[in-house]
């Protein structure tokens, strides 16, 4: 893993690079936690801290997460759980709090990676919910969907597991064909991290809204 020291780190070593795998919320995207929690309490879910996490859900939220609940069955369950009529609008909502912002920079970093000659991948533990709206042309100010932008995607939600299970690493791994120890992973949890360093991958930590692109120039 490459660390950064107390001045900064200069720049990101590609050497021996072919491949680089993003996480999505707190790499691409920067994430509100506190407004996707403000959205569902007001929304009548005053618990919800107890299933949010900035890198991993649990309960039915994780259920969602891990594609064992669709929006629809995710919304019932929620509902019965708490014995509230919640709208599904309302539900939306609240997971779509959680996304602050698509740093163009980072857009624009994507596809001159890709014109450089390196394999995107994004590994995400993700839902219905919030792709719905990556898919979508308001993703991006050019109206490109998330997927314009990468090689491959790998979700949670279709991989029926969630980082940082090593089996979500391993079908990523069959499936694309990469070699860890010529790849680039970036993500911002740090039990993330440990295990994409036990399967070879070269890894670099961002906090959660850090402009990293400068790192790769």
């Amino acid at each position: 893993m490459w660390l950064k020291n107390k001045t900064g780190m200069q720049k990101i070593d590609l050497t021996g690079i072919k491949n680089i795998v993003f996480d999505l919320g707190g790499v691409i995207i920067t994430l509100n936690h506190n407004e996707a929690a403000r959205r569902f309490r007001e929304a009548g879910v005053e618990d919800v801290e107890k299933w949010l996490n900035p890198y991993r859900q649990t309960g039915l939220f994780l259920a969602l997460e891990e594609g064992k609940l669709s929006r629809e069955e995710f919304g019932d369950a929620l509902r019965k759980e708490l014995g509230k009529p919640i709208p599904d609008e309302a539900i939306d909502a609240g997971w779509m709090g959680f996304l602050k912002e698509v740093p163009v920079n980072k857009l624009q970093l994507l596809e001159d990676l890709r014109n450089r000659g390196y394999r995107l991948y994004l590994l995400s533990n993700t839902n219905p919910v919030v792709m719905k709206w990556g898919f979508s042309p308001d993703f991006s100010p050019d109206g490109k969907p998330i997927d314009a932008y990468f090689d491959k995607l790998y979700l949670s939600y279709q991989m029926k597991c969630v980082k940082p299970d090593p089996a979500i690493f391993r079908k990523m791994i069959a499936d694309s064909g990469m070699i860890p120890s010529e790849t680039l992973f970036l993500d911002d949890g740090p039990a993330n991290i440990q295990v994409g360093e036990q399967f070879g991958f070269k890894t670099y930590q961002p906090v959660n809204g850090e402009d990293f692109c400068p790192l790769f120039y």
